[in-house]
């Protein structure tokens, strides 16, 4: 499991971790979610989406429905029934998270040995994958991104990619859906809205 940035950097990583165990409980039991739950991570203070607007909402992360809603991370509305504007926020959600999915696919395509089992003990295959991403994050600063590939590994997981059963449920605290009914209107505004979203949901 990893954090990426919006260079398609990995800003932490958690390698390691049973299959079977669900991503929410990895992300709370590391330390970088401890990190932001008692303030020593240094994120920045909340702020307001625009300059024309006064409420200040925190920078978050981008999660699925594999993880909890916190006020730290948002994932997409669940349900098969959900208004245009839930539905544009998640359309908007999951096209921050094609970063996520887009560096995994770099990672991959550039470090052939994550395409197979590692025949190696525990210790020096989770060594040999965050050496890897190490290496990952170099070229990325080195050499930038080439956007042909980066164009196929975005068709690719477009035309492969299934649901996945995996939801916790979507239930947060008060505060956690209040921030996230902040960014949903402010998706759907006049300020925040782009162009195709309304086309992309039909």
């Amino acid at each position: 499991m990893a954090v990426v940035d919006s260079e398609y950097r990995f800003i932490f990583i958690s390698v390691g971790s049973f299959g079977k165990e669900c991503d929410s409980s990895i992300l709370k039991d590391s330390t970088f979610w401890q990190k932001i739950n008692d303030g020593t991570l240094n994120v920045p203070k909340p702020r307001p989406l625009h300059e024309n607007l006064h409420e200040e909402l925190p920078f978050i992360l981008v999660g699925d429905e594999g993880f909890a809603l916190t006020p730290n991370l948002l994932r997409p509305y669940g349900g098969t029934h959900l208004n245009t504007d839930k539905k544009i926020f998640n359309y908007r959600l999951s096209r921050a998270r094609r970063y996520v999915e887009c560096a995994f696919g770099i990672l991959a395509n550039k470090w052939r040995i994550i395409h197979r089992a590692i025949d190696l003990n525990v210790d020096t295959a989770i060594q040999v994958i965050k050496a890897c991403a190490v290496l990952h994050n170099f070229v990325r600063e080195k050499d930038g991104i080439n956007f042909e590939s980066y164009q196929n590994i975005e068709h690719r997981q477009e035309q492969e990619t299934t649901p996945m059963n995996r939801n916790v449920s979507s239930r947060g605290g008060p505060n956690a859906n209040a921030i996230r009914t902040s960014f949903t209107n402010y998706f759907v505004s006049d300020i925040g809205s782009v162009p195709w979203q309304a086309a992309a949901i039909k």
